[in-house]
């Protein structure tokens, strides 16, 4: 009998030769240790540090990482978590100057940073300069740009190449797991090299895919290009420097050392087909995957593309284009098919490298050859739109009869998944027992703004809360529109997570500004969004009193479920009143008749983090369950009025709809039996079956 090797879960990370099933988030976290063994196998003694702000798709990285951590620092890498993208990628920036003075602990600190697109645009100032700057000779910079294409869990939707473009940042897209510990040590390889900050393009499509991989760092083999001439002093980090000095240096020496580095170390491949195909493929990273599904719902394997002509360029590297194998991938080809989501990066690139080309080939993209639409800038592409665009093309070259029923098929297919796509969307909710169900209520006559995080979701409710801002400008809008709207006053939603981020410098402006405003702090003691993290620094209830008042706010009010649960010593800025939550609707038409920029906070821990702790005995679960009875209740829906909980739910019978808790839902907020209705049943020291 063969004897099963014995495996741990922390074979993803300490395993190096050996072949291991990751996700592409546990593939990130292993990146920097298998840096650190690449470097101290080389006799280079180095150390790491990862740092950047939380967010869909790379929402769970950090808790990734902060489980790691024993391992992290058995290879000298800190991993810390920033206040917010902008200042974690300036540390990334200071982690490149660490030792020029002679005093540093290393040989060079390679780093990692992380955000998603909203954090790459608002971080596009120290990225740039950090870029100028240069990178260590043995430091170097990866930074995970975490792209939500079709705005699933954003408020925008997000293509974050054109940003580090703008600040001639080289960008690497990888077409899963595999390719994110290939593409990572290829990126820092070419970091030190060039100079220049790397870009590591994330979607879910592949950090949340999972995958056997090889785990070996000597699966891929780097080495300098020995053509490339250096200017005086490199093209590392160095000081005294000047920003001219920088920028011609960028130009004329570290892009083009890209390029040569490109040119030694190819990383875009021919994956499909053979020389000869008439029909050429061009795609990157996720769209590179869906036009190997697309292929293979048109039956077309190695040896059918090469019998019907057909090829495929695999391309790692979007921007800069690599010239040389695109040219010896083009040649002999009649038709070049550019697939990429979003916007166009590499198709004007590839036109521009084969401008000038005897008989180049037509090139074709995001329009088709009559100049109408074929693969759209917005929204996403999807295998069966890119295998129709595919199919229909090689038809016209082949007239393949076995290519024209797949294609038929594909097509039939295509019209019943947007069907089935439109009568599955469901609209996202709060959850049982959330604050937000009471804290974002507000009195009649009043509105509110919206603003980053759960509580975006009350745009959607009957709550009188409309339009929002991005991340830390919560507030600021009202700056610009209060002077032109006979609306006196407006409530203003901000979550604790987006305060500690950059928040407080809105309520700094809004006090400078003298308008009316109150903002809500919805202190929830967790970043809910992204898996219950706490705010990344201290923070309290207290202390953030203490700092709106510092500020200059005019009334400070906090609004809890539990008032007694405060020391009697506790710090309060002066003036602070405190009231259950049962007043709120009292206490806000109170503030909105007050002068200038007022707060309160509602501090309740969030619902699903309450949920977390209780099932890992960090929280005690109340002994107490709430039951409706089906014979006394009359359907009014009073209970749904009062709590907005998810966890009541419809019950049919025979004398009409009526009501229920689903106590698999429950989180034991109670607030549902505040309309005191005689068919609430409370249920003491019972347990679930």
């Amino acid at each position: 009998m063969t004897k099963l090797r014995q495996v741990s879960l922390e074979d993803k990370y300490l395993l190096k030769s050996d072949q291991i099933f990751v996700t592409g988030i546990q593939a990130l976290v292993r990146l920097p240790m298998m840096q650190s063994d690449v470097d101290r196998r080389a006799g280079v003694r180095t150390a790491g540090y990862v740092t950047g702000y939380r967010g869909s798709p790379l929402g769970a990285l950090d808790q990734q990482l902060a489980l790691a951590k024993p391992q992290l620092e058995a290879c000298d890498i800190k991993f810390l978590p920033a206040v917010n993208e902008d200042l974690a990628a300036t540390a990334v920036w200071g982690t490149q100057q660490a030792g020029w003075r002679g005093d540093g602990l290393y040989d060079g600190v390679f780093s990692m940073w992380y955000a998603k697109g909203p954090g790459v645009d608002r971080s596009g100032d120290p990225l740039r300069h950090g870029n100028l700057a240069g990178t260590s000779a043995h430091g170097g910079v990866l930074i995970l740009m975490g792209d939500d294409h079709v705005c699933e869990s954003s408020t925008t939707a997000h293509q974050s190449e054109y940003s580090l473009v703008n600040t001639l940042i080289p960008v690497l897209n990888p077409a899963g797991v595999q390719d994110i510990l290939d593409f990572g040590l290829y990126g820092w390889a070419l970091s030190r090299y060039s100079g220049c900050w790397v870009g590591l393009k994330s979607v879910h499509d592949t950090v949340e895919a999972s995958a056997s991989v090889i785990a070996s760092a000597d699966r891929i083999s780097i080495t300098a290009p020995d053509d490339f001439v250096m200017p005086e002093g490199g093209v590392n980090f160095r000081w005294p420097d000047t920003p001219q000095a920088q920028e011609a240096r960028l130009h004329q020496f570290k892009l083009p050392a890209v390029s040569a580095f490109l040119r030694q170390n190819p990383i875009d491949r021919q994956a499909l087909g053979d020389t000869q195909g008439q029909l050429g493929i061009i795609s990157t990273g996720k769209s590179y995957l869906d036009v190997r599904r697309a292929l293979l719902e048109l039956g077309i394997d190695e040896i059918r593309a090469k019998r019907l002509g057909l090829k495929l360029y695999k391309v790692g590297m979007p921007w800069p284009l690599e010239p040389e194998g695109l040219k010896a991938f083009a040649n002999g080809t009649r038709k070049l098919v550019v697939v990429e989501e979003k916007r166009a990066l590499m198709e004007d690139q590839v036109r521009s490298i084969l401008y000038g080309a005897a008989n180049p080939p037509e090139v074709i993209g995001k329009a088709d050859e009559s100049g109408e639409v074929l693969f759209q800038a917005h929204g996403r592409l999807d295998a069966a739109q890119i295998g129709q665009a595919i199919g229909e093309r090689l038809l016209q070259l082949t007239g393949d009869e076995a290519l024209a029923g797949a294609l038929k098929r594909l097509a039939d297919r295509a019209d019943h998944s947007a069907l089935t796509d439109a009568a599955m969307r469901r609209t996202p909710y709060f959850c049982a027992g959330c604050p937000h169900n009471t804290s974002t209520q507000v009195p009649k006559g009043s509105r509110a703004l919206a603003g980053i995080g759960c509580h975006y979701m009350a745009q959607w409710m009957d709550r009188e809360t409309d339009t929002f801002t991005q991340m830390g400008g919560e507030g600021a809008s009202w700056i610009g529109e209060a002077p032109f709207s006979s609306t006196s006053h407006v409530f203003q939603n901000i979550g604790d997570g987006t305060y500690f981020h950059s928040g407080l410098l809105a309520i700094r402006a809004c006090v400078g500004a003298q308008v009316n405003i109150t903002y809500k702090i919805l202190y929830n003691d967790a970043v809910a969004m992204t898996g219950g993290q706490s705010v990344d620094g201290p923070m309290d209830v207290m202390r953030i009193s203490r700092q709106v008042h510092a500020e200059g706010v005019s009334q400070i009010v906090v609004v809890t479920d539990d008032p007694q649960k405060y020391p009697s010593d506790a710090d309060w800025a002066p003036g602070v009143r405190i009231y259950h939550r049962d007043l709120l609707t009292r206490i806000q038409r109170e503030m909105r008749e007050v002068l200038g920029t007022s707060v309160i906070i509602f501090d309740q821990t969030c619902a699903a983090e309450k949920r977390r702790r209780r099932r890992r005995g960090l929280m005690e679960t109340p002994n107490k369950r709430l039951f409706i009875n089906e014979a006394v209740c009359e359907g009014c829906g009073d209970c749904g009025t009062q709590s907005n909980c998810v966890a009541l739910v419809p019950l049919e019978t025979d004398l009409g709809r009526k009501r229920a808790i689903d106590q698999s839902a429950c989180n034991l907020d109670y607030s549902c039996n505040k309309g005191f209705c005689p068919s609430f049943v409370s249920v003491i020291g019972g347990e679930k079956k």
